[in-house]
Formats: C-alpha cells, structure tokens, sequence
C-alpha cells in the first residue's frame, strides 16, 4: 500500500467533517465498536502517556505549546490534532515531524485487516473516517515508542475517537456555542459533552468558563473526583511585553513562576499559554523532568498556524480560523489593540452550518470593505447567503469565487497601510496561506 492507496482507503469511510449538521452520534451510539478495534490491534492507545484536550477555542494551540514543551524537556512526544491545512499528515506528527507518506501508508496497513475484521462483525457500529484514522495514529505512536502522547479531541469530547485512553491530564478550554446541531443549543449541553474526557481521578486543567460551563464541569469533577486546577485562579499571568512578531507574559504558577516568550499573537494566546503552563506543572510535580527553562524554551519554540498570523507587512496581511461568534468577538477586539489603520479590507468565507448571521453581526463594526468568498469545500456557505447577510446590514460585499482571487481583489485595493483580515474559516486559512507560500 502506498500514500495514495493508504488515503483512498481512509477516504472510503464517511467522513462527517464533509457533511454540514449531521450528528456523527446516532440515538445509542457509543465508542463500543472503537475500543473493540483497538482492542484486537492491543490496545496501542495504552501504550503512552496521556494528554487531553478538549473545548471550543484554543485546544490546538494548547495541544501544540504542551508538545513542544515536552518535545524539549527530552519525552519523544507524539501529536494528534484536527482538522488540517494542506495535507492529512499534519495531523500526526512526533516531536514536531509529521508523519511520512512511507509511514502513514504502513501505518494504514497495518491496522487495516483489524479495520476489516470489524466490518464483518455485525454486531458493532461501522467506523468512521475520523475514527479509522484516530486508531492508525495510536498505532503510529506505539511504533514510535512516544513517552507522551497530546492529543486533540476532534469534535465534543464524550463520544470522540480520541475519548478511549486513560489521560494523566485532561483540559478543557473555553467553551462557547458551535456545532450546535451535533453538540446542542445551550453551553451546559456543549460543557456536557466535552467533559466527557474527564476520567475519575484524573487532573484537569479548566480554562477561564461561562458560568453555565463551568457550573457543569465542575459538578462532573466532583462526581469522578478530578483534581481541578483553574487557569485564572489557580494559575494566572500578566503581559509584559510585545510587538507583531511575539508576546511576553509572567505566568504566576502554583509551584513557580515563569518569564516566557511566545511567537504567537492575541490575548487569548497568553491565556492558551497558562493552561499549558498549569498542565507541565502538574506533570513536573509527578516526577517527570520538566524544568522551567524546558517550559520557556518549549514556549518560545511552538508553532501554530493560521490564529491571528501575519502573513506579511506593507500591507498587513492578517488571517485567523475564526469561526463562531465568540471567536470572532476576540478577533475584533484584537484587532483593535494591535493596530492603527485607516482602512481594513475582510476576505471571508465560512461554513454552512455556523450561526452565519451572529459572526456577521460581530464583522460589521470593524469594516464595510468586504469581499466575501467560498473554498471547494462540502461545507463551504454559498456567497449568495453570505453577501445577503452582509446586504441586510447595509454594506454590499464584492464576490469573488475563490479565495485566491478575493485575495488578489484585497491587494488591489489596499495601499500600505492598510490592514486585509481573511478570516471564517480554517479552510479558507488553508488558502490563503497556499496563496502567499507560493509568492
């Protein structure tokens, strides 16, 4: 089997990150039939040490910062995360490598003929794409022999691919409203199901909480008995310092405090920064050799993509995966403390099943200077929809199909000091940093 095979089998599963509102999760649906596969390869998500991370905003980020973390405090350290923007490999890699065509296409042979022994059993569920490739990157991971493994919860947390090992840590970043056709209307809903990685006993690292949220999470830690430590409480920080290329904060810990340098902006990066910081010192206290100078150096180091990331300069060129009301709301603000500009030009696009008319609502201050687009992707909302939004609040968008050429309209348009935001959606990110990689 080689790369493309090994794809082409994966993409035989249904995937519901191609399919806007439908629940992956079917009245009586369980993790039975993933824990049984994983089960006849041996139980591979045992193998390492367990991080993980769920939420509506941040957990990648904070799924990256703890890898790099311990990537350079010496745990060869695997990462698991969703969804991706050029290729599927980004979503597994060890200690910053992704993981190689050759690989992944052995991998996928691998645990294939478990895969097929699972569907001649009528008697379980019948695997998903996200769920197929969850189990090939235990298997991976296994091979690789990691220490640690971080992982990403793809969507919700309770009945999530991922929801099968035995975490030392669990986190739970910020929950607001999103995928609420699958998750639920109300955030003590969404906190339900994303709490559903709590495992008894465990740690958990609780970011800053609606109180709907946290009044729901916490009432579960206390049922499984979790040791909760609260960002913002328990652990907190302060700016210090910063320009458009990094940011430095104090994180006042509960066992030290740390001078740390991040190359990531937004104030919810610092915020995203604690929490990791909360969870290395809960692992550091068990005995692992985690040094404050691993942590500085880690932090330092991370790389995330595509969350309020200049592309380049004369004009700013800014993009960032917003793609719900809450996050949108923080992009905003953040623009609004991070720049002085006379015009701003929006690129945006976003997916059919997002509360559209709410993340309009929270654009329309900040510009009427809109071109508003569509990738190819499944999801994608049609430009129809989104220039009738913007057209209800008095602005008229220009449309352009395709994200490259709405990015070439923007920089038509702008002179140097000006700002263009392209924003929505990851998928959208995706393109835009395909459009500037390639000059």
């Amino acid at each position: 089997m080689n790369y493309s095979q090994a794809e082409d089998y994966l993409n035989s599963f249904v995937n519901y990150e191609q399919i806007p509102g439908i629940s992956y999760a079917q009245p009586g649906y369980s993790l039975r039939h993933v824990e049984e596969l994983l089960n006849r390869m041996g139980n591979p998500q045992l193998a390492a040490r367990t991080i993980h991370i769920a939420g509506t905003k941040g957990k990648g980020s904070v799924a990256a910062m703890i890898a790099q973390v311990l990537s350079d405090s010496g745990y060869k350290t695997g990462l698991y995360t969703s969804p991706h923007f050029h290729t599927l490999r980004e979503r597994i890699s060890v200690d910053g490598n992704l993981i190689s065509e050759a690989e992944f296409a052995a991998a996928m042979a691998e645990v294939k003929p478990f895969i097929e022994s699972m569907k001649q059993d009528a008697t379980f569920s019948q695997l998903t794409y996200f769920e197929a490739l969850t189990a090939l990157a235990f298997a991976y991971f296994e091979k690789k022999r990691v220490d640690f493994q971080v992982l990403e919860v793809g969507l919700g947390g309770r009945l999530d691919a991922t929801n099968v090992t035995k975490p030392l840590v669990c986190i739970i970043t910020p929950i607001s409203l999103d995928h609420t056709q699958i998750l639920g209307n109300r955030l003590d809903e969404i906190a339900r199901e994303k709490a559903g990685i709590i495992k008894p006993g465990c740690w958990v690292v609780l970011s800053p909480q609606p109180e709907e949220a946290a009044s729901v999470i916490s009432y579960i830690c206390r049922e499984k008995e979790a040791q909760v430590v609260q960002v913002g409480k328990d652990i907190i920080w302060h700016k210090t310092g910063g320009d458009l290329h990094h940011q430095s904060l104090v994180i006042e810990g509960r066992t030290s405090n740390y001078q740390v340098s991040i190359p990531l902006l937004g104030d919810f990066q610092l915020e995203n920064a604690a929490a990791a910081v909360a969870v290395l010192e809960i692992l550091a206290s068990a005995g692992f050799a985690i040094s404050a100078a691993d942590i500085a150096q880690g932090l330092a180091r991370v790389k995330w993509l595509g969350r309020f990331h200049i592309l380049q300069q004369n004009p700013t060129v800014l993009v960032d995966g917003a793609h719900n009301v809450a996050s949108m709301k923080v992009l905003v603000g953040n623009i609004k403390s991070y720049f002085s500009y006379k015009r701003i030009f929006l690129v945006f696009g976003t997916s059919c099943d997002k509360d559209i008319p709410g993340i309009v609502n929270e654009l329309v201050p900040l510009s009427s200077q809109v071109i508003v687009t569509q990738t190819p992707h499944s999801r994608a909302a049609p430009l129809s929809t989104l220039a009738a939004e913007f057209g209800k609040r008095g602005i008229e968008p220009e449309i352009r199909e395709t994200v490259a050429e709405a990015i070439s309209r923007a920089l038509s348009l702008a002179d140097r000091t000006d700002i263009i935001c392209v924003t929505g959606s990851l998928f959208v990110v995706a393109e835009a940093l395909d459009y500037f990689s390639r000059g």
